[in-house]
């Protein structure tokens, strides 16, 4: 990981640790997008990762149903929805090849649906975030879900900056309010979370990388070969674990916040950051 204010540029990022690479984790919502929609340079890259070798996963607060649309259509391997709580895994062994695709077509995905816990502990965890809802109701009567919303199933989520706006002491008392009945808070660039389930990114991605891959994230050595990608505090887990982080240059306004930092920064925001790491890891598999 690390510590604070150790951020360094993407230049100063040794190519014999880029060499070494096997995958990357990437957040998508300002980080591969800009307005929620992905930038053309992040796509690009994400298919130029893939094209050339690399394990490519993105791991997201968004909730299954939203992201259902990327995981099958992005060049992706999988994806972790909902903060690590569920995720989607192709159905087909041919989609979760290693092996880099040709051009920059990809054929929709037929995908699988996975949960972290079973159905009935989600149940239970249910009455948790029902209770959450009800908290913030009465905290903060103006704060509105995210407009994802009806696609969450093991999580919650509050606007703050995508449809609708919250000033900070409105998000400080929404996640105050979800701490009161018990659940776990993570603020990202555009919204509240809160859950129940336990897990975080890193916890959802090595879950994932284990199913998809077949690698163990929780081994030291395997941590080094992985490079994380992001952009707010709910990336911060990740950036916690692993030793080759990312920040987009817009990471910039929630490094207050955080105890985790990425080891490296890009010079450019959002997709056009993410196109600057993929192009420092594939320069040196070009070499």
């Amino acid at each position: 990981m690390a510590e604070r204010d150790a951020l360094r540029a993407l230049a100063d990022w040794p190519a014999e640790h880029r060499r070494d690479v096997v995958g990357v984790l990437t957040d998508i919502d300002d980080t591969l997008t800009a307005h929620g929609q992905i930038e053309p340079a992040a796509l690009q890259a994400l298919h130029d990762l893939r094209g050339a070798g690399l394990w490519v996963i993105a791991v997201t607060g968004r909730p299954l149903g939203w992201s259902e649309g990327p995981a099958q259509h992005w060049p992706l391997h999988a994806l972790v929805a909902e903060n690590g709580g569920a995720a989607w895994l192709p159905a087909s062994a041919k989609d979760l090849s290693p092996i880099g695709l040709r051009g920059n077509q990809i054929a929709p995905k037929a995908l699988q649906k996975l949960y972290q816990d079973d159905a009935p502990t989600r149940a239970a965890q249910r009455q948790q975030l029902d209770a959450g809802i009800a908290a913030v109701a009465t905290a903060v009567p103006h704060a509105r879900l995210a407009q994802d919303s009806p696609g969450r199933e093991t999580d919650i989520a509050f606007d703050h900056s995508e449809h609708a706006a919250l000033c900070p002491a409105d998000r400080a008392a929404v996640v105050a309010a979800l701490l009161s009945v018990g659940l776990r808070t993570l603020v990202s660039s555009i919204h509240v979370h809160g859950s129940a389930h336990g897990h975080d990114k890193f916890s959802g991605a090595a879950w994932l990388v284990r199913l998809a891959c077949g690698r163990n994230l929780l081994a030291p050595d395997e941590r080094q070969r992985w490079v994380a990608v992001g952009d707010s505090a709910n990336d911060e887990a990740l950036f916690a674990h692993l030793p080759q982080s990312v920040g987009v240059a817009n990471i910039a306004a929630a490094l207050p916040q955080m105890a985790h930092h990425p080891r490296y920064f890009t010079q450019a925001a959002r997709g056009a950051g993410f196109a600057q790491m993929a192009q420092a890891l594939l320069a040196v598999r070009l070499r």
